[in-house]
């Protein structure tokens, strides 16, 4: 019994039918939940060839899930140094070490990788020019994250298809195409350049029809160039677009109907919104046109009739600011900064993709690093009963 083991110590695994001690050490360090000795004991016992290969590929990724993406490199450095394995393999094991230098933020050597392997390897080319897209986003080189997003539009229609391949991980290609043209419309704008910044917002648009961003973007900009009747039409758009986002309009419709002359219609056409798609950011966009127009105490008895039907926490604290020092006392202003601190606690938006929550609006998640996925709360249905 003896003389067996000593014959399968430290060995590497060829093609043997039976299995290496190191394997079976390896199965024993995962028994005693100790998976640093397991991986060690496992890398010990395969030798790399084809064979083995896809066992090398999966414990380096599980080192890279862990963290360990030191290891994980060493790994998925030595498959390529076997020039023995097949090209398929050799490929392979390029991707992911590209991944590995993208999770250590070694983006100038994972982007090298990613070039070397939409040069040469046909079957990853896809994968690799959608982290080539993850490195450019980190970096903000939008102009190179444009040329890559279209490279990955099929050729027979650049605005027609949906630019995803079925079995796809990730947002859409025109979709990630309009962020990018939206970027690049913000810097135009800090330079003055508001000529190229509609070129930009209008290109958005053709990518995506959906883009909320680009239509907030080119009202911005007509109000800026002195049009605003083409401010009111481009922000009603947003009734069949994005009607989440008709409160985030009510800034810009507010100046446009001024300068226009029609203050009045402001109040009739977020009424009306509120009547197809009822929320307390447009409750609160109401209240506050009312109180601009009419005065407080009409913004006072709009709320407390909608808040009967529809109470928040955001309309609770606006009534009782609406209140002035005479009506309230010591005790009841006590309640007013209460409540006022505790809304001002509270996490404004929430992406519908990761969950992740904040006090503003961005329009790339900073948890999952999805676009155009995060949302007021109180317009998705997430409303605190007062």
């Amino acid at each position: 019994m003896g003389r067996g083991r000593a014959k399968t110590t430290l060995t590497p695994w060829h093609t043997s039918d039976k299995l290496p001690s190191q394997y079976y050490r390896g199965l024993n360090f995962l028994l005693d939940g100790s998976q640093d000795g397991a991986i060690d004991a496992f890398t010990q016992a395969l030798e790399v060839n084809s064979e083995t290969f896809d066992t090398h590929i999966a414990l380096g990724n599980v080192l890279r899930r862990r963290g360990e993406v030191d290891r994980a490199i060493r790994i998925h450095q030595n498959l390529l140094a076997r020039p023995s394995l097949p090209a398929s393999q050799l490929h392979l094991a390029h991707l992911e070490l590209s991944r590995d230098y993208i999770s250590a933020g070694l983006l100038d050597r994972a982007e090298r990788l990613l070039l070397d392997l939409v040069a040469e390897a046909g079957h990853h080319r896809r994968v690799a020019r959608r982290h080539l897209l993850e490195i450019y986003e980190a970096q903000r080189d939008w102009l190179a994250a444009q040329a890559i997003a279209t490279e990955l539009l099929p050729k027979r229609s650049l605005l027609r298809s949906s630019g995803q391949e079925p079995s796809e991980v990730g947002q859409p290609i025109p979709l990630l195409l309009a962020q990018y043209c939206c970027e690049q419309g913000s810097i135009a704008l800090e330079k003055g350049d508001l000529n190229a910044a509609r070129e930009q917002l209008d290109q958005a648009l053709k990518h995506d029809k959906s883009c909320t961003r680009a239509t907030l973007m080119l009202a911005e900009l007509d109000l800026k160039t002195n049009n605003p009747g083409r401010t009111v039409k481009t922000l009603q758009v947003l009734k069949e677009q994005a009607p989440d986002f008709i409160p985030q309009s009510a800034g810009l419709l507010r100046e446009a109907y001024q300068q226009l002359n029609r203050r009045s219609e402001l109040r009739a056409y977020l009424s009306e919104c509120y009547q197809s798609r009822p929320s307390t950011p447009l409750l609160i966009a109401l209240a506050e046109e009312i109180r601009a127009v009419e005065g407080p105490e009409a913004a006072k008895q709009y709320l407390r009739e909608k808040l009967i039907d529809k109470p928040s926490l955001q309309g609770l604290a606006l009534l009782m600011d609406l209140h002035n020092a005479r009506e309230a006392g010591d005790d009841e202003s006590l309640q007013i900064d209460i409540i006022k601190h505790l809304v001002e606690a509270r996490s404004s938006y929430r992406c519908t993709h990761c969950g992740f929550r904040g006090q503003h609006l961005h329009w790339y998640c900073p948890g999952c690093k999805h676009w155009g996925t995060i949302r007021d709360l109180g317009s998705v249905g997430e409303i605190v009963r007062a």
